[in-house]
C-alpha cells in the first residue's frame, strides 16, 4: 500500500466538514447582514401622531383613517429607508400615468418667468365646490417627475384641480430669463402661481401641498403674510426639514451615509447650474465667471454650492444668513389654517434632530397634526405585499384623505363655522 495514499485518506474526511462549516457561516453572515441592511425585524405601526385633542383635529384624524392605520410596507425591501428613497428617486413610481396639462408662464418683476403646469379635475368634487391643490414639488423638480404625476393623477380622479410648481431653472427645456434660479425659501413663484389661480378661479378654495424642499417653501409663503392664507384650507408638507441652518451640520455627518446623499444631491444642483451658466454668470465679468465656476466645480455638497452660487442670488452677506431667512421654521409658527407635517423616522436626509420642531408645534397649537411613520424613507412611503408595490403610496394616499376630510369639514359647517376658529371659540363640541 502506498503510503501517500494512507496519509489521503486520513485528513479528507474532515476537508468537506470544515469547508461546510465556512459556508454556513458565510451565509449566516450574509442573512445577518441583509436582515439588518433591511430592517426585517423592524414591526409595522400607525403613524406617531402629536396634536391636541380639539372637535377639529377628531374629524380629520377619524375621516382619514391613512393616519391612525398601521402603514405597512413592502415586507422585502419596504422597512428600508435607504431602499425606499433610492427606488423613489431612480424609479420615481410603479405604472406612472401621464396627465395632461397645460403649461403657463408668469413674467416677474425682476425679469425672470416662472412656470406651473395646470391639470383640470377628472370629474366634480364630492363636495361639489372647486377645489384647487396648489403643489411646490422638492429640490430641482417639476411637474414631469414621476412622483409629481402620479399624486396628481390620483388627486384629479378625485376632482381637484392641480397646479405644479415648475422650480425656477429644473426643467431642461426652458431657458431662464433672469440671472436667477430657484433657491432653498424663495416663494417667489409659487406665489405667483397662487395668486394666478385664485384671479383666474374666483371661486376656488386652495388646498396647499408641498414636498421636500418644497415643503419649505410652502409653509414659509403662508407664514410670510396672513394674507397669502385667505381662502386656503388647509395645507400638507411632506418629507421637509423645517432649518437648513439646524440640518447643515448633519448633512456633513456619515450616519445614514447623509454625507453620500449631500454629494449625490450636490452633483445634481451643479448639472442644473451648469446647464443655464450663460443665462446665470452672463452678466459678470470673466474674472467672476471663471472664480464661481471654479468653486462650483470643485464643490462636493450643497452647503459648499449654497454658499459659493445660490446665496448670491437674493443678495445674502453669508451662508448663516442665506439659512436663517429661507427657512420656514421662522414663519410656521404664523400659520393659522389646518397643517398637517409629515415626516418619516427612517428617512436619510432628515436628521431626527430635527423632528423636535414640528413636534414641538404641534403640541403648542391646536391646528397642526404631526404625523411621524417608523418607514418610509424620503418621499418613499411605498405600499405592497411582499415585493412589489402598489401603483398608489401611502403618501399619495394620506395627502388626498386628509384634503378631502377637510373639504367635509367645511361643507358642513361644524360648531366652529370654520376651520381657523380655535377651539375656545366654539360654543358647543361636534358631536
Amino acid at each position: 500500500m502506498n503510503p501517500h495514499e494512507s496519509d489521503v485518506h486520513t485528513i479528507s474526511p474532515e476537508l468537506p466538514a470544515m469547508f461546510d462549516g465556512m459556508k454556513l457561516a458565510a451565509v449566516a453572515t450574509v442573512l445577518y447582514i441583509i436582515v439588518r441592511c433591511l430592517n426585517l425585524k423592524s414591526p409595522t405601526a400607525p403613524p406617531d401622531l402629536t396634536y391636541q385633542d380639539t372637535a377639529l383635529n377628531r374629524f380629520l384624524l377619524k375621516s382619514c383613517p391613512q393616519l391612525t392605520k398601521e402603514y405597512i410596507p413592502p415586507l422585502l425591501w419596504g422597512k428600508s429607508g435607504h431602499l425606499q428613497t433610492a427606488l423613489y428617486g431612480k424609479l420615481g413610481r410603479v405604472s406612472s400615468p401621464h396627465p395632461s396639462g397645460v403649461r403657463k408662464y408668469l413674467p416677474m418683476q425682476d425679469g425672470a418667468t416662472a412656470t406651473f403646469d395646470l391639470f383640470e379635475p377628472m370629474g366634480d368634487h364630492r363636495t361639489g365646490d372647486d377645489i384647487t391643490m396648489v403643489i411646490c414639488p422638492g429640490i430641482g423638480n417639476h411637474s414631469e417627475k414621476h412622483y409629481i404625476r402620479t399624486f396628481v393623477d390620483h388627486a384629479q380622479r378625485d376632482g381637484y384641480r392641480c397646479a405644479v410648481l415648475n422650480h425656477l431653472g429644473a426643467l431642461p427645456n426652458i431657458e431662464l430669463t433672469s440671472p436667477r434660479m430657484f433657491t432653498y425659501g424663495c416663494t417667489w413663484e409659487f406665489a405667483s402661481m397662487v395668486g394666478y389661480i385664485k384671479r383666474t378661479y374666483p371661486q376656488t378654495q386652495l388646498i396647499v401641498v408641498g414636498f421636500s424642499l418644497g415643503g419649505n417653501i410652502v409653509c414659509k409663503f403662508l407664514g410670510e403674510n396672513r394674507t397669502n392664507q385667505e381662502r386656503v384650507l388647509c395645507c400638507v408638507s411632506v418629507c421637509q426639514g423645517y432649518s437648513a441652518l439646524r440640518a447643515q451640520e448633519t448633512f456633513l455627518q456619515w450616519d445614514q451615509f447623509r454625507r453620500f446623499y449631500n454629494f449625490l444631491m450636490a452633483d445634481n444642483m451643479k448639472k442644473i447650474i451648469l446647464s443655464h451658466r450663460h443665462s446665470l454668470f452672463g452678466g459678470s465679468s470673466v474674472k467672476m465667471i471663471d472664480a464661481d465656476l471654479s468653486r462650483l466645480y470643485t464643490a462636493t455638497s450643497l452647503m459648499q454650492i449654497d454658499d459659493n452660487i445660490m446665496r448670491k442670488f437674493h443678495g445674502h452677506s453669508s451662508l448663516k444668513e442665506y439659512y436663517e431667512k429661507e427657512s420656514c421654521v421662522h414663519y410656521i409658527h404664523n400659520v393659522q389654517v389646518p397643517l398637517l407635517l409629515v415626516n418619516s423616522a427612517d428617512d436619510p436626509l432628515v436628521h431626527d434632530s430635527l423632528l423636535t420642531i414640528p413636534r414641538t408645534l404641534a403640541a403648542k397649537k391646536s391646528n397642526v397634526i404631526f404625523s411621524l411613520t417608523l418607514h418610509g424613507g424620503h418621499l418613499g412611503f411605498f405600499e405592497g405585499a411582499v415585493l412589489f408595490p402598489q401603483p398608489l403610496t401611502w403618501m399619495d394616499k394620506v395627502i388626498v384623505g386628509y384634503a378631502n376630510a377637510m373639504c367635509q369639514w367645511e361643507k358642513q359647517k361644524p360648531p366652529c363655522q370654520s376651520a381657523h376658529l380655535s377651539e375656545s371659540s366654539c360654543t358647543k363640541e361636534k358631536a
